[in-house]
Parts: C-alpha cells; structure tokens; sequence
C-alpha cells in the first residue's frame, strides 16, 4: 500500500526532530526519520540532500530577504533596507506558531558542535545574498557589506530570544529591537560613550 505523502517536508522535519530528541543527531539515520514521517526515503532526498538539510533549509528565507531588498524605496539608507528585509523574515518564520518548532531545532543544533558551524555557514550565505541584493542597488561594495553583516547580527539575536522557551518574547518587535540596540552599540563603540568599564590608568 503506498504510503501518504502529503506535507512531506513538515512531517520529515518533525520527525526528525523527534527523533534527534529521542536519540540524538548523530544516532539518527535518514531511514529513520522518513519510517517515522511515514514518507519513503525517497521521498526524503526529493525535499532534503541530508540529514542535515532538514534544520538548515535556507532557499525560502533567501528569497525572502533578496525581494525585500529588491522593493525598498530607492532612497532608503542602506541599514534602512536591511532592516526592512530582516523584519519581512522575522514576520515570515519567527511566527508564535514556529516557536515551539524554532526551540526545538534550536536546542538540537546547540547541542551537536557540527550544526552550529553549518549554522554559522548558512548565516554567511544568507550575508553574502544580502550583501549581493544591495550592490545591485547600486550601494558600494564595502557599505553594502556592513549594512548586511549588521542585519545577519540582528536577526541571529533576534531568532536566539524567539526560540528561547525561558522568555515571553513577543516575535513581532524582536527584529526591529535588536537592530534599535546595535545601532546604539555601535554609536557607543564609536564615540566611546555607555562603556561597561572605567578607564584606570
């Protein structure tokens, strides 16, 4: 009898996350999770390369941030642009109904040292397609670069607070409060002011 397949890709990623709970990410096999998700494993490798792949899908979010930069009025400011891109993600995946799914592909990640540097890889790909998004507007190499590694660092804070099960993280205001304080502590780096510290010498 064939089996369902319906929503494959939602039930591969929450069955692998059942299972990488269960018995950890090193312990699961791709056969595995599409026994648990009630797919082939065929059916997998249409939708994911690996077992990896599942935490990690980014084409989604790429596109996200890439329009948004696209349709940004033309006389925005750099950061300006970024930030529209990152809050267009933030209100696309940081939604109340993907946090329970957010914390839990977080703790898998925090858990497993090969994840966070694929985390780290995936971030810098998400950089680079910003960055890419702003020279075609025509903003210089190294402001475009800047702006974008800004945006990257806010969405990361902000993602880190969303998927923290601890706080009562209101998702909608997370992307536009982390760039509010980067933008403060960049002030700060630069001028001196709000150091945690006093100069002795």
């Amino acid at each position: 009898m064939p089996r369902w397949q319906a929503n494959a890709p939602e039930r591969l990623v929450l069955a692998a996350l059942d299972l990488f709970a269960e018995h950890g990410y090193e312990n699961t096999t791709v056969i595995e999770i599409a026994e648990r998700a009630g797919v082939t494993k065929s059916t997998f490798f249409r939708h994911f390369r690996d077992k990896r792949e599942v935490l990690f899908s980014q084409e989604t979010m790429s596109t996200v941030l890439v329009d948004a930069i696209a349709a940004a009025p033309a006389d925005a400011a750099p950061l300006e642009i970024v930030a529209s891109a990152i809050e267009a993600a933030g209100s696309e995946f940081l939604t109340p109904t993907r946090r329970a799914l957010g914390a839990r592909r977080h703790a898998v990640i925090a858990a497993n040292p090969e994840l966070q540097e694929r985390e780290a890889l995936k971030r810098l790909a998400l950089t680079a397609d910003m960055v890419e998004a702003l020279e075609q507007r025509g903003i210089d190499p190294m402001t475009a670069r800047v702006a974008a590694e800004l945006g990257s660092l806010a969405f990361t804070i902000a993602y880190d607070r969303w998927a923290d099960p601890t706080r009562d993280a209101a998702s909608s205001n997370l992307v536009l409060e982390a760039i509010s304080e980067l933008q403060a502590a960049s002030s700060a780096a630069l001028t001196g002011r709000g150091a945690s510290f006093s100069n002795t010498a």
